[in-house]
């Protein structure tokens, strides 16, 4: 299909998703920024549930204009032949297939991999599910959090006194990642090969995948890190520590030339450093209340901009807690460039840059897309135009 005339390095590449949430957009969102085209099937009158989460965004769900942008939309009732004809002409025509539906959904509509490669040797089918293909828990649903209960991360997330989901969606974009990684991998082979070939990627894996730590600190039924809320598990001083003014500051040391640093620029006590409760990284962990009060004392008479200071001209690594009001004007954000605007159907939003682009580098930054905004074009593309009018009266689109 037609490319995008960007420059950027997937120009020319077409990718059809059937897609909804996070995991598979955010996915096929970042082969969008790279120059990827990006059609999105969804359903009529509803599409991609996403779009109902929330209207935060100028009344637009904050969810789905994260990872929905330089995407095109075409709404198509599956259910219906006229419809899966037409998405099979779209695959005649595509590189990529990726889909995260319901456990067994792809399979049902002739969309697995086995089903399409005879005649489309060259496609990439890429599927995202939950708990992947086999196994006692393939058909069973799975959602972010679930994911998080599953892989263990919840009980290393959080206080000693109760288990804490994470504040994002990472089972979702841990998968979608991984995804993307392995989309491109496959099309670095396919360059080589000549082939296509399937790829399956599981929240699950992602998850187990990231929780590689942890499972290796637990090692051979060993003690797992505990929970130990915004602070490091097993390294201390590390972690949020108050302030003079009511607010906090983050800090961490990862040596023991840091430690003696620490102990005299910033507390002003050189002798600190050779207290038998403090004199090594396991003890200080061991005793870590003990420092953690030792520390804010001193912090009592400074506050936050005080303590930065003191820490920077130490150069121990420091951190504000920041809101999210804080991020939307972050210096460093707006001193790099970091901030653009994309189009949506709400208007201009702005959007970041995302990571690796930017300057004189910028990635593709296209439109959120209205529901069914490009049905018509791809239709008449794909040879249809003149039975848009039928199609449309009979909810095929």
């Amino acid at each position: 299909m037609t490319g995008s005339g960007t420059g950027l390095p997937l120009e020319g590449v077409t990718v059809v998703s059937l897609e909804h949430a996070i995991a598979a957009p955010l996915a096929t969102r970042h082969l969008a920024d790279l120059g990827a085209r990006v059609i999105k099937v969804e359903r009529p009158g509803v599409g991609d549930f996403a779009r109902a989460y929330d209207h935060r965004v100028a009344g637009l769900a904050s969810h789905f204009v994260w990872v929905n942008r330089s995407k095109e939309s075409l709404t198509l009732d599956l259910k219906q032949p006229a419809a899966r004809e037409i998405l099979h002409a779209l695959l005649g025509q595509a590189d990529v297939l990726v889909q995260n539906l319901a456990p067994g959904a792809a399979e049902r509509l002739g969309l697995s991999h086995e089903a399409l490669s005879p005649a489309l040797p060259k496609l990439i089918v890429c599927d995202i599910s939950g708990y992947g293909e086999g196994g006692p828990y393939a058909q069973k649903k799975a959602y972010d959090l679930l994911i998080q209960s599953e892989s263990g991360f919840l009980s290393v997330t959080g206080t000693p006194a109760e288990e804490v989901k994470a504040g994002i969606s990472i089972a979702d974009i841990a998968a979608g990642m991984y995804a993307y990684s392995n989309i491109l991998a496959a099309l670095i082979e396919r360059g080589r090969s000549g082939r296509g070939r399937r790829i399956e990627v599981a929240m699950m894996d992602a998850m187990a995948e990231w929780m590689g730590f942890p499972m290796y600190y637990a090692h051979d039924g060993q003690e797992p890190p505990p929970r130990s809320g915004a602070a490091h598990a097993t390294i201390a001083p590390y972690g949020p520590f108050r302030t003079g003014d009511g607010r906090t500051v983050m800090l961490g040391i990862q040596n023991e030339r840091e430690w003696g640093v620490f102990c005299e620029r910033v507390l002003g006590d050189a002798a600190l450093a050779r207290d038998e409760r403090f004199c090594t990284g396991a003890r200080r962990n061991a005793h870590r209340e003990a420092l953690r009060a030792r520390i804010e004392a001193c912090f009592a008479a400074l506050g936050a901009d005080e303590v930065i200071a003191r820490l920077d001209a130490a150069d121990i690594a420091n951190a504000h807690v920041r809101t999210m009001a804080d991020l939307w004007a972050h210096p460093q954000l707006a001193a790099r460039g970091r901030w653009t605007t994309v189009d949506s159907p709400a208007g201009p939003l702005p959007a970041l840059q995302p990571p690796g682009f930017g300057g004189e580098r910028p990635a593709r930054m296209g439109p959120v897309p209205g529901l069914g905004a490009h049905s018509d074009a791809i239709l008449t593309e794909l040879g249809y135009g003149e039975r848009i009018g039928a199609l449309r009266a009979a909810g095929v689109v």
